[in-house]
């Protein structure tokens, strides 16, 4: 029988994280990308002096964000007033880069803790940042198990960074 009318959705990106679901990566993803020198490449948008901004790699929608603290821990509590202050800056210096890039409808934010909790990497606590707009969670998730991501991650990358930039530079 021929799929006849069924229409196939291209998303060579997803094969990376599918592979990486049966291995496991060397050390911590989250303290690894900031000692790079290669911000693109590593999608960090902002990089602060207790945590860092960067855009997530398997996104739940155009622009997905995380802040991470510098720090590496899983608990929550083992931050200090100045980091907790900073992550809570960036989120909100996050939040107007996204309403001025991209002038979402709403925001989901907040943290994972743990992985009964959702997180899929709970070894080092991250504050999900998503840009929400009316109807962008449609049946494609629910029927098709697919996000449906409507630009290349460094196109969406590279105007975001330059709203960073232009805000930091204010």
């Amino acid at each position: 029988m021929a799929d006849k009318g069924v229409k196939k959705l291209w998303a060579p990106w997803r094969m990376a994280y599918i592979s990486r679901l049966g291995g496991k990566d060397e050390g911590c993803i989250f303290c690894s990308k900031p000692q790079s020198d290669k911000d693109r490449d590593n999608l960090i948008l902002y990089r602060g002096k207790h945590a860092y901004v960067i855009m997530n790699l398997y996104p739940y929608n155009n622009g997905h964000s995380m802040v991470i603290p510098y720090k590496h821990t899983s608990d929550f509590t083992d931050l200090n007033d100045d980091e907790m202050l900073e992550i809570m800056q960036l989120v909100k210096k996050t939040i107007n880069v996204f309403k001025k890039v991209f002038n979402p409808e709403g925001f989901n934010t907040g943290f994972n803790l743990g992985r009964a909790a959702g997180a899929g990497i709970s070894q080092h606590i991250h504050f999900h940042v998503l840009p929400r707009w009316v109807g962008d969670t449609n049946f494609m998730p629910v029927i098709g198990e697919t996000r449906v991501i409507s630009e290349h991650i460094h196109d969406t990358y590279d105007k975001l960074k330059a709203a960073f930039d232009e805000e930091e530079s204010g």
